[in-house]
């Protein structure tokens, strides 16, 4: 029985290598110990012939550790012994596992700040994340966010949706004629832009990476996302 299940475990792969046209995938496997999984990975990386293949090509390799947490030393050590191998070079370590920081920042850009004020001219109201701002933005005035923006009020001032790149923000309001429009790095004055838009939405169209308007009923088809029920 104990001869079986030795061999069981011998014959377990911790180590999956898979070739592509960028380069090699190493899928490693996130249940067994750390150390065994070093172990197996420096056998499989011996090839024969390799050892004086300086001048030969780079080989790029991403690493999958699956929902393994890797500290910042256990990474360096599956970096360094993947380097040692002359001819390969690590081009990302991929993981399933979110720290703490990065799961409270998503969680942050997907929280709506609701503000209920007017916002005057030479005023500005920043949030990360949605903003539900029930209130007029004046002439002068901007809001900003790194994901959406509606506003329950008449927009005539900037606005400023997915203000650190986010594109699949959306801005809306009540009455919607402000003087300047961005969404992520894309923007529209209003010389450009000389209609009112009434209860009505802007978006950037990525096929053409324009801004442009519409009704309201056209972003739960644009933008399904927005349904987060």
């Amino acid at each position: 029985m104990a001869q079986k299940q030795r061999q069981k475990k011998s014959n377990t792969h911790y180590v999956t290598i898979k070739g592509t046209k960028e380069g090699l995938i190493l899928h490693l496997d996130d249940t067994c110990s750390f150390d065994q999984l070093l172990e197996e990975l420096e056998t499989k990386l011996i090839h024969p012939g390799t050892e004086d293949s300086s001048e030969s090509p780079k080989i790029t390799v991403k690493v999958k550790v699956g929902k393994r947490y890797l500290n910042k030393p256990q990474e360096e050590i599956l970096r360094n012994i993947i380097y040692q191998k002359k001819n390969l070079i690590v081009d990302m370590v991929e993981s399933d596992v979110i720290t703490r920081e990065e799961a409270e920042f998503m969680k942050k850009e997907n929280e709506i700040t609701s503000v209920c004020r007017m916002i005057r001219s030479g005023q500005i109201l920043k949030v990360q994340g949605d903003l539900l701002l029930v209130g007029d933005v004046n002439p002068g005035g901007t809001v900003a966010a790194t994901g959406n923006i509606f506003v329950m009020g008449t927009l005539k001032g900037n606005v400023h949706a997915g203000c650190e790149g986010r594109k699949s923000a959306v801005i809306t309001a009540s009455v919607l004629n402000p003087t300047l429009v961005r969404i992520a790095d894309q923007f529209i004055n209003e010389e450009e832009n000389d209609q009112a838009y009434s209860g009505e939405c802007a978006y950037l169209d990525e096929e053409d990476n324009t801004i442009k308007f519409d009704r309201l009923h056209i972003l739960h088809q644009m933008r399904p996302g927005l349904n987060r029920l």
